[in-house]
């Protein structure tokens, strides 16, 4: 999967590399679908939502540039797998999860899999986590119809966002490095997720 799906579609960071080879995706997966888990496809984790397919977890962690003593806020858990490749490439993971079910099974795998270093939140990813920022990165696993503000305010001088934009059918997937002096915003291409819910995403219905 590594080397096949990720490094030989660009994906170069060695810290990246090594997190997605660390990381047992099969275990992030419903039982029925764990013969595909390594495929280079989304797949349902139920509740209409996906765990995303290998090279965008590895295109989006790269494009964080990760240090190790980093701090990040994730956006949608989910599944958790992302929340486990960001935990092995920085200091600590902050992670909010709407869905209750995905939260509790994903906390539940955390434990179990000894990754202490990621904090989950039960609630609305789109407010962020206001009193643990500024965040060194935040990232954003669901596509929204805008950039939130709220998630930029939490962002460190130095900080970088990344997130898809778009409409409900399809995104951008959108980097920004917050400076002293504004925000500089680069396009890394097309994408497809599910929609991101909350006060500063899309409506719930």
């Amino acid at each position: 999967m590594v080397e096949n799906q990720v490094e030989a579609r660009g994906v170069h960071d060695p810290r990246v590399l090594s997190a997605m080879l660390a990381v047992p995706r099969h275990l992030f997966v419903n039982e029925a679908l764990m013969d595909q888990a390594y495929s280079d496809h989304p797949l349902p984790i139920g509740d209409q939502q996906t765990i995303s397919q290998p090279y965008i977890v590895a295109l989006m962690t790269e494009a964080l540039e990760l240090e190790k003593d980093d701090r990040v806020l994730e956006i949608g858990t989910g599944s958790g797998y992302q929340a486990a490749i960001l935990a092995q490439a920085a200091f600590r993971v902050y992670t909010i999860e709407r869905n209750r079910r995905l939260y509790s099974t994903a906390r539940n795998l955390f434990d179990k899999l000894g990754y202490y270093n990621i904090v989950t939140r039960y609630g609305d990813g789109t407010k962020g986590w206001k009193e643990e920022s500024p965040f060194n990165a935040i990232i954003v696993t669901a596509g929204a119809p805008a950039i939130p503000d709220t998630l930029v305010d939490q962002l460190d001088i130095g900080g970088r966002l990344v997130i898809p934009v778009g409409s409900l059918f399809s995104q951008e997937l959108i980097r920004i490095e917050k400076t002293e002096n504004g925000i500089n915003e680069i396009n890394l291409g097309g994408c497809r997720f599910v929609k991101l819910i909350g006060q500063h995403g899309w409506d719930h219905n």
